[in-house]
């Protein structure tokens, strides 16, 4: 499943406006998380700011959710 919404380009979003995104488009995120085969857990620890992003899944979850921003280089 994709996420349900437009991932940011220059600026990330902040915790608050994904869950707002998720609760706009009618998904739960542990339905999203289920779908991408993401600990359910985790994903909400990434959220809350338990888990950083810096390194492996963490930074794939934040980077899904668009709370980090690769820059277009670094993309390809």
């Amino acid at each position: 499943m994709e996420t349900p919404y437009k991932l940011p380009k220059n600026q990330p979003y902040s915790a608050d406006k994904v869950r707002a995104l998720f609760k706009q488009a009618g998904i739960p995120i542990r339905e999203w998380a289920e779908a991408n085969h993401y600990c359910a857990t985790k994903v909400y620890q990434v959220l809350n700011g338990a888990l950083k992003g810096t390194r492996g899944a963490a930074h794939e979850i934040a980077v899904r959710l668009g709370l980090k921003v690769i820059p277009e280089k670094e993309a390809a």
